[in-house]
């Protein structure tokens, strides 16, 4: 049977009954030497018990915490927890004549992107608009993009104070405990096969930015193998689709892991394919059911959605979109009542596409 730990007014009693039952003695007085003595030995022993309890979470790499977590991560991953990286942009500044910007020069954003940034090298600024690297000084996603302002911590004389964002390359936030569970134990369940499909999808989901991942063997024929993939929290202003900088990052990791008797992979973005639909009769139809809606649907097609992959060996097609999975998301929304749902099964027109919200039309 499975062990259940007792309480501490159970391990008291526990402790009193043995002590009586070997000293052969009647009921212990209260605040007595014997049961004072008697009821710390149980408090000790239940801190070693709550010890224990915890101990056995940390011992499973599914319940293990941060810390135990990344043991176990430095164990069956090769490059362990991916780490936060550091935002790296351009900004075009102006000045007043030519003037000399040191190198280390501090920017700073405002308001909710008061990141700060220092300048790489040193730059002959100009009256026309100048390029200056800068790159971030602290880790992780900065929410800056392009067009953003930054301006000069501390002011240099004929330097505009403040300039605009012309490119920027955010950072990436440190790999959350959820995120590095699941790819331990896909690890686990799934040992290195030599380059399998699911050996591809280990490699690229190790890639900083990289949330999900599918691969496709055969796809564009025999000897080849096709990988998709997606930045959900980097590329989200792009609904977490990569752009070419990340195919050509990732292609270039995949060929440092790949066999060699590979013939051909591809790696390319799953293309969007909006799933819309309609919502009549809805109780209540309130601005916070509606938008409860649209988080729940697209959680759904997060967990559910993908493009062609490879299950057990056998190549599957992209994911269709079932009716009754959008209902049952819409039905679990908060809030939400009853409704009327119209749509019929969204089948993909190709192999890339990947499943995300499109329009909802309220009747």
């Amino acid at each position: 049977m499975p062990w259940v730990t007792p309480t501490l007014e159970q391990l008291r009693a526990t402790n009193r009954s043995n002590v009586q039952a070997k000293l052969r003695s009647g009921p212990m007085i209260p605040n007595s030497v014997l049961r004072v003595m008697s009821d710390s030995n149980a408090g000790l022993a239940y801190l070693v018990l709550l010890y224990i309890d915890w101990l056995a979470l940390q011992l499973m790499p599914d319940t293990a915490e941060t810390e135990w977590l990344d043991r176990f991560a430095s164990i069956w991953l090769e490059q362990g927890r991916k780490t936060a990286t550091y935002a790296t942009a351009v900004v075009q500044l102006t000045s007043i004549g030519a003037i000399l910007m040191p190198a280390g020069t501090i920017l700073t954003g405002s308001g909710a992107t008061s990141n700060s940034f220092a300048t790489r090298a040193e730059t002959m600024i100009a009256d026309t608009p100048t390029d200056v690297v800068i790159n971030a000084l602290s880790s992780g996603h900065t929410g800056l993009v392009v067009g953003s302002t930054l301006s000069l911590e501390t002011g240099i004389a004929g330097i505009n104070g403040s300039g605009i964002i012309s490119s920027i390359t955010d950072g990436i936030e440190a790999e959350i405990d959820n995120e590095l569970r699941v790819r331990v134990l896909d690890r686990i369940r799934q040992p290195p096969m030599g380059g399998d499909a699911n050996d591809y999808v280990q490699w690229v989901e190790a890639v900083p930015g990289v949330t999900r991942a599918w691969a496709s063997p055969l796809e564009m024929g025999m000897g080849t193998i096709t990988v998709r993939f997606m930045m959900d929290n980097l590329r989200a202003d792009a609904a977490g689709f990569p752009n070419a900088d990340d195919i050509a990052s990732v292609q270039a990791y995949l060929d440092t892991k790949r066999p060699v008797t590979v013939k051909d992979f591809f790696v390319v973005a799953p293309i969007q394919e909006p799933i819309d639909f309609s919502i009549s009769n809805l109780e209540p139809d309130t601005a916070a059911t509606r938008a409860a809606i649209e988080f729940s649907v697209t959680s759904m097609l997060h967990e559910r959605a993908a493009p062609a992959v490879s299950i057990d060996g056998v190549s599957q097609p992209a994911q269709t979109i079932w009716a009754s999975w959008v209902s049952d998301a819409i039905l679990s929304a908060v809030g939400v009542e009853s409704f009327t749902l119209t749509m019929a099964d969204h089948v993909m027109p190709n192999a890339g596409c990947l499943a995300v919200l499109g329009s909802i039309i309220y009747d």
